[in-house]
């Protein structure tokens, strides 16, 4: 089995962690919040986002971020790229997952849920 150069894995690695900051940024997520979604401190993701640090490709947290990166993907998809449209969506009640999905995102279960519920709303489009 090949394995994957540690230049290619850091460079996954930074922009990946690119990502989720600019994903923070356009969803309006506080350094706590994105903490909570990525199961880190604030501390951490300040670091984070100011590029002074990236996430561990071997961690949970490089996991969640990717499937925040996918949340992010899937709704920009369905709501035409929009944030403030997305915004929303996180923010109200959502009938079939019976709760605001930006709540949910918090644990890693509910982040997996959220982005299966976007992923069936595109596939009926």
């Amino acid at each position: 089995m090949a394995t994957i150069p540690s230049e290619a894995r850091a460079d996954d690695s930074r922009i990946l962690t690119t990502a989720i900051g600019r994903i923070a940024e356009y969803w309006g997520l506080s350094n706590a919040k994105l903490g909570a979604i990525l199961g880190l401190s604030a501390a951490t993701v300040s670091r984070l986002r100011s590029g002074k640090t990236g996430l561990d490709m071997a961690s949970k947290s490089f996991e969640a971020g990717q499937f925040l990166l996918r949340l992010f993907r899937g709704l920009d998809a369905l709501l035409g790229s929009d944030d403030e449209a997305a915004r929303s969506w996180l923010a109200a009640r959502n009938l079939d997952l019976d709760a605001k999905p930006i709540d949910l995102i918090e644990s890693f279960k509910g982040l997996m849920t959220v982005c299966d519920c976007v992923d069936a709303h595109r596939a009926r489009v």
